[in-house]
């Protein structure tokens, strides 16, 4: 895809991979439009030159006057980016709040947000759209129960959607990344941590030479050792 000149929508692009993803695009020549439920980020956000709107989008109802603000804007780029943990360590209770909130906002959200900019998609001339799932999609790890199954999920979706709109202008892409240095990950994963610009930044190439996939950093290798064995990746990954 030709990026200059498109209108991309980040989810949670008004910090981490999200922010820069939108930083790239825009300095891409792309317009592109933000999301957060919190206003300070939003107002940073349109500092740096980012159309920046307020919106929950672990509700329904957030989803849907997230599509009516936008209604009858060309967007070209659907960028699936914005996520939750919703994590429980071992021995504590499940929230079951909180795992609730975590599976609308990182499975919900993305297809409520599809089926609703979709048909705007279908009408621009090419269009792409980004689901940002994790390495842990393909291997899940045992702190992280409830994120692992929602990436999962988005992930299986991902590549049932694609399947589905072969032949049309809107191209499908899953971006897989490793641990990434975010707030989400600060003082709950150690370890080496890919930084956000980073991995942003294949993302976007990912877009602008229309990959199918972004395996992201060391999920590269990753992929590769679940290629020669997806039982050995599982028995690694489940103490990570």
């Amino acid at each position: 895809m030709d990026i200059n000149g498109k209108t991309a929508l980040v989810t949670g692009g008004t910090e981490g991979i999200g922010l820069e993803i939108a930083r790239q695009l825009l300095a891409k020549g792309a317009k592109v439009i933000v999301c957060s439920r919190r206003e300070e980020p939003l107002e940073s956000a349109r500092l740096e030159g980012l159309e920046a709107i307020q919106a929950d989008l672990s509700t329904a109802d957030g989803c849907s006057a997230l599509a009516a603000a936008l209604s009858g804007r060309p967007i070209d780029m659907l960028i699936n980016n914005a996520g939750m943990s919703g994590n429980f360590g071992p021995g504590e209770p499940l929230d079951l709040a909180l795992t609730d909130q975590a599976i609308f906002l990182n499975l919900n959200a993305p297809l409520h947000l599809i089926g609703h900019f979709l048909p705007g998609l279908l009408q621009r001339p090419e269009a792409v759209v980004v689901n940002v799932t994790s390495g842990l999609a393909i291997a899940p790890r045992s702190g992280g129960p409830v994120y692992c199954a929602t990436k999962a999920g988005l992930r299986s979706f991902t590549q049932s959607l694609r399947h589905n709109l072969r032949g049309t202008n809107v191209h499908v892409i899953e971006a897989l990344p490793p641990v990434v240095d975010t707030a989400m990950t600060r003082g709950r994963v150690n370890g080496k941590k890919m930084s956000a610009q980073g991995c942003a930044a294949e993302i976007v190439d990912a877009i602008a030479t229309n990959a199918k996939e972004a395996n992201v950093g060391m999920v590269k290798l990753l992929r590769l050792v679940y290629s020669i064995s997806p039982a050995l990746t599982r028995r690694i990954m489940i103490k990570f």
